[in-house]
């Protein structure tokens, strides 16, 4: 698996200078934009709670994106956490592929 040593922007850093920022918006207001405690959104916009499904599809309706959107953006770190941490590449490296007995 090849990945980038750079560590991608993380979903805070997205909502807050993507969206936040430009559009005015305090994170109560997204909060209350989204039907969410803001303690949720504080937890985003810090990088402290992942996305969700349910929360790509409310984020997608607030700023209409798609939810594929933040659900990439939270696959990228994922991933890319994985592929950084020895531990868990060491694990994955022991899977092997199946073969089929005929």
């Amino acid at each position: 698996m090849l990945m980038t040593k750079r560590k991608p922007a993380g979903v805070g850093e997205i909502l807050n200078e993507e969206f936040l920022e430009p559009l005015g918006l305090t994170q109560a207001e997204l909060a209350a934009a989204m039907g969410v405690p803001r303690k949720h959104v504080n937890e985003l916009c810090n990088d402290r709670r992942t996305i969700t499904a349910d929360t790509a599809l409310i984020l997608s309706c607030v700023f209409e994106t798609s939810p594929d959107f933040w659900l990439n953006l939270q696959r990228r770190i994922d991933l890319w956490e994985v592929a950084n941490s020895p531990k868990r590449m060491e694990r994955i490296q022991r899977a092997r592929p199946v073969r089929k007995v005929a």
